[in-house]
């Protein structure tokens, strides 16, 4: 396989969060163990001597600026307890979580409720609607909160009703609402504040499989229009590879593996990882840059050409009216890179790591 989707005309991306060297134990004397969990003691040992428990140990990881990470693992794993420090409803043992150079650990209480109230909002796995409040007044509580006119914050709320799909239904209570509609009001409320973090535990875990990927599809339309700095947390790796443009794996506390989808899909850094690769349809997640070869010199480029960020799947489409010629493929900046061939996607689509 070719590691060409490395190369240096590819994206770079500006941190929106970088958090540095995180450790979380819980316990009351948390802080007299910092050092022995960074000295190397794990979590059974931590919990049999002293009783208490490693959440997250020497977490480093840089979540990209308008784009969507998905923090993703088993459960137990720390991806929710990592999320919560993002917004300082956990503060941590040890590290820092800096959201435009400022340590969010270090904010005072009032600089963290003007933090929590400006720069971030919160989509929930269960939804959180108050029960007495009509949709309407449900996606403007937020705005409520920062003490909004309500003829303005409505405004603002009946876009995002009418963006989510909800149009006609402002004034229907939770009850009356299906699975999908509620969250799709707990995804307007959080858009109509605004804010540029928005933070999502689990946000469609609960939806039937099929609504969860209309819900999916949503925000993937939202955010193009948005590019708002989203961190998603799913335990779900087809859900993570859909949705993220990076992705960081945690087992047990730890980070196990973060990158690129197809970077995550084309080499698992362990046996943990490989487990959650080893059935992904490749073909949906691996792009035309990283399978294709040198043109050869006696052959002019082929006329049919596919930029290469295009996934297998839609190469292989693009070339089955001709499936013996080749693709010449394209760099980002619109010069070619390379050749591919039907073989060369085919191998791509097939070819596992052991």
């Amino acid at each position: 396989m070719s590691d060409q989707f490395l190369a240096p005309d590819e994206e770079e991306t500006t941190p929106g969060i970088s958090i540095r060297n995180l450790y979380k134990i819980f316990g009351p004397d948390a802080g007299k163990h910092i050092e022995a969990v960074k000295a190397g003691m794990g979590k059974a040992d931590l919990n049999r001597k002293y009783h208490h428990t490693l959440g997250l140990s020497d977490i480093n990881t840089d979540l990209p600026a308008g784009k969507i990470s998905v923090i993703m693992g088993l459960s137990g794993s720390g991806k929710s307890t990592l999320l919560r420090h993002l917004n300082g409803l956990i503060m941590p043992t040890a590290g820092e979580v800096l959201i435009d150079g400022q340590d969010v650990a270090k904010m005072s209480p009032a600089e963290l409720r003007v933090f929590r109230r400006n720069q971030t909002a919160m989509v929930f796995q269960k939804f959180a609607l108050l029960p007495h409040r009509t949709v309407m007044e449900n996606v403007v509580y937020g705005l409520d909160i920062q003490g909004v006119k309500r003829a303005d914050s409505r405004d603002r709320a009946a876009h995002w009703i009418q963006r989510v799909g909800l149009k006609g239904y402002e004034e229907r209570f939770p009850s009356q609402l299906s699975g999908g509609m509620q969250q799709r009001v707990g995804l307007a409320r959080a858009l109509t504040n605004d804010a540029p973090i928005l933070l999502m535990d689990e946000a469609f875990s609960a939806l039937d499989p099929l609504i969860r990927v209309d819900m999916q599809s949503v925000l993937l339309d939202i955010q193009k229009e948005v590019s708002k700095t989203i961190v998603f947390i799913t335990h779900d790796l087809d859900e993570a590879l859909r949705l993220g443009d990076k992705i960081v794996i945690l087992r047990a506390g730890e980070v196990s593996q973060q990158g690129t989808g197809e970077e995550i899909v084309l080499h698992p850094a362990n046996d943990y990882v490989n487990a959650f690769v080893r059935e992904v349809n490749r073909g949906r997640v691996i792009r035309l840059r990283s399978v294709l070869k040198p043109k050869p010199a006696a052959l002019d480029w082929p006329q049919l050409q596919l930029p290469g960020n295009t996934t297998l799947e839609d190469g292989a489409l693009a070339l089955l009216p001709a499936p013996e010629s080749l693709a010449t493929v394209l760099g980002r900046n619109g010069q070619p890179r390379g050749v591919v061939s039907m073989d060369d996607i085919m191998r791509g689509m097939l070819v596992r790591t052991a």
